[in-house]
């Protein structure tokens, strides 16, 4: 089996950024943003071995990793690993459908 490469979104990428940045800000320090990152690192490695894992989402082709209060929306090919959104559950669902829908 080949590896899967995996690609960002640019709206992916900038959700993970603009979260990233709030917690810095808010505690102060890089701390928790660094955890954050580590965990959605392992995450990724998880799905990367069995994308099929994780439980489709409401938009087709879409699967949804939960991590606590985050969630990685990914699709997926024999090549790559699409993340589509990184989503704060706290967050407006009805937000989150008009993203994966692009």
């Amino acid at each position: 089996m080949a590896k899967r490469t995996v690609v960002w979104t640019e709206t992916a990428a900038r959700q993970r950024r603009e979260i990233l940045k709030y917690w810095v800000k808010r505690n102060g320090s890089t701390v928790y943003a660094e955890k954050l990152i580590k965990l959605t690192a392992k995450q990724i490695k998880i799905i990367l071995r069995n994308p099929q894992l994780f439980k489709k989402a409401d938009h087709p082709n879409t699967h949804e990793s939960a991590m606590g209060y985050f969630s990685i929306y990914y699709k997926f090919t024999s090549n790559h690993l699409i993340i589509t959104a990184f989503w704060d559950n706290r967050q407006d669902p009805k937000k989150l459908l008009e993203i994966i829908k692009k």
